[in-house]
């Protein structure tokens, strides 16, 4: 007998000797898909309309790109997941204090509950000053803010 088949032979036996056993799985121990490939997967996720799966790419992403957080903040938005949103934001905000889109997509969550609206000027002004060159988007919600604050005086 070939001595190749010998191993092949040992576990076909082995299935039918002990059906109820199953074969040994592969772990993987080490993520194949990098922080940007999670991001890139929760994107896609989060445009289908699948923000559970969008979360759970965007958390496998945070722990090694701290941007993750801000699309985090962005897909509990979208599940009206306020409170998670918020925490996201803040986080992505403490993580990296130099990207404006945390102040602003912050600023956004409180305009858009109507709440912490002092806080929610100052996240949008913030956002301003960090980033000219995305001002005009960053005006929009401070203006908006501003229009909200303005009608309940």
């Amino acid at each position: 007998m070939n001595k190749s088949f010998c191993p092949l032979i040992l576990a076909l036996c082995s299935l039918l000797i002990f059906p109820g056993c199953s074969l040994p799985r592969i772990i993987i121990l080490k993520d194949p898909l990098s922080p940007e490939e999670h991001i890139n997967l929760g994107v896609t996720y989060e445009k289908q309309g699948d923000f559970d799966n969008a979360i759970k790419e965007y958390g496998l992403a945070a722990p090694q790109n701290p941007r993750a957080y801000l699309y985090l903040g962005n897909a509990y938005f979208q599940k009206k997941d306020w409170k998670r949103a918020e925490e996201s934001y803040q986080k992505a905000i403490q993580k990296e204090p130099d990207q404006a889109d945390g102040y602003n997509n912050l600023a956004w969550l409180y305009y858009s509950r109507k709440e912490n609206l002092d806080r929610a000027e100052k996240l949008a002004q913030k956002a301003v000053e960090l980033n000219p060159a995305k001002a005009e988007i960053y005006q929009d919600t401070l203006e908006k803010i501003m229009e909200i604050k303005k009608g309940s005086h």
